[in-house]
């Protein structure tokens, strides 16, 4: 690899590289790095469209350390696009359960009941073709087409845009659309046509590996040491520049669990904003007492056994953030729905069922470990 850096050194030589050029320069040091460091990962080792598509979308936002377990459950479970298609909601948010934007999955099916209806079953092996289903954007096409049908597309996401901006020492914001869309515009024009798929998949192991976010990029193993303006300008701390995040809006719930000893209580979500339709623990607004809790919900004083306070949790959402206090509310009977009218929205669910039936998603998990 050295002697490629070198080569690549002679070859700016006092012009300087366009930015085509320059990453074309990087082709072939990229592929061979790629060759020898790239991750051994279940989506990789079959790459068919529907296993990279899956794999891609579980990505988003998440960790690939995280996603593992998930990607080869959900294959095992539903092993096809008609699979994921014909499957309940509940299941498929189970199976989703714990992995977060919960959108990702709603989405994926919405797409697999397109790819039925109009594919017959199979994803299209044409990037336009693939924007045009739900969920999926220019970098989830562009892998897709890519690593799974050859197809000479771009699949720049934030890893991509960290290496890009640094080797060509840009200062555009990368939270911006344009910006993306012309480093797809530049990524197009070099990607190899006999190699788009290990292309891509290199360009972002790239950044998950060696330039890596939240930390010091580790430039003396980097294909594109020689020709990175960022390295070669001391600009690594400060490039690639975004503008800074909305600070995240608080909110402070009061979580309740209604248990008797076999049962707690769960209701469904709404079937549109947060978390929609997914199960949670009844919560109110606010930082709650007991007594609140109980009046709240109208529990019947003969079914009332007594009340305790639960430690306090704090969950992350992309632009919010619920502080949670815990409130465990003890009945003294089983509880029959509809004949306890008092109930309104709330079911009693057996508490093996929690981890078996119903989707909780991961903002209750401080909660759920206690019931």
């Amino acid at each position: 690899m050295s002697e490629l850096y070198n080569r690549l050194q002679v070859l700016e030589g006092d012009t300087p590289l366009s930015p085509e050029e320059r990453l074309r320069a990087a082709v072939r040091p990229l592929l061979s790095w790629y060759g020898e460091n790239a991750r051994t990962l279940p989506w990789r080792e079959s790459p068919k469209p529907y296993s990279v598509w899956v794999s891609e979308i579980m990505l988003q936002q998440t960790r690939v350390e995280a996603v593992k377990p998930y990607f080869e459950r959900f294959m095992r479970e539903l092993p096809t696009v008609k699979d994921l298609a014909e499957a309940e909601d509940d299941r498929l948010m189970k199976l989703w359960e714990g992995l977060g934007y919960y959108s990702r999955a709603r989405n994926l099916k919405k797409a697999a009941v397109a790819a039925c209806e109009k594919y017959g079953g199979e994803l299209p092996a044409d990037y336009g073709e693939l924007l045009k289903l739900p969920g999926i954007g220019s970098y989830t096409a562009g892998a897709i087409a890519s690593i799974a049908f050859g197809i000479p597309e771009p699949a720049v996401d934030g890893n991509v845009l960290r290496v890009l901006s640094r080797v060509l020492a840009s200062r555009e914001d990368i939270s911006r659309q344009a910006v993306k869309r012309g480093m797809e515009e530049l990524v197009r024009g070099v990607i190899p046509p006999d190699r788009a798929g290990d292309f891509n998949q290199a360009l972002i192991e790239v950044g998950a590996l060696v330039c890596i976010p939240g930390g010091e990029p580790k430039c003396a193993g980097c294909p594109f040491h020689s020709l990175c303006l960022a390295r070669r300008r001391g600009l690594t701390g400060e490039i690639p520049v975004k503008a800074p995040k909305k600070a995240r809006r608080i909110e402070r719930r009061t979580i309740v669990l209604l248990e008797t000893e076999t049962q707690v209580a769960i209701r469904r979500r709404p079937e549109e904003g947060l978390l929609a339709s997914l199960w949670e623990f009844p919560s109110l607004e606010g930082d709650l007492g007991a007594e609140e809790a109980r009046e709240a919900f109208g529990i019947p004083p003969e079914l009332f056994a007594g009340a305790e306070e639960l430690p306090e949790a704090k969950h992350i959402f992309s632009h919010v953030e619920w502080h949670m206090r815990g409130i465990r509310i003890r009945l003294t009977a089983p509880v029959q729905a509809p004949a306890d009218g008092w109930m309104g929205e709330l079911i009693f669910a057996d508490k093996g069922e929690l981890w078996t039936r119903y989707p909780l998603p991961g903002a209750f998990a401080a909660y759920r470990r206690l019931v």
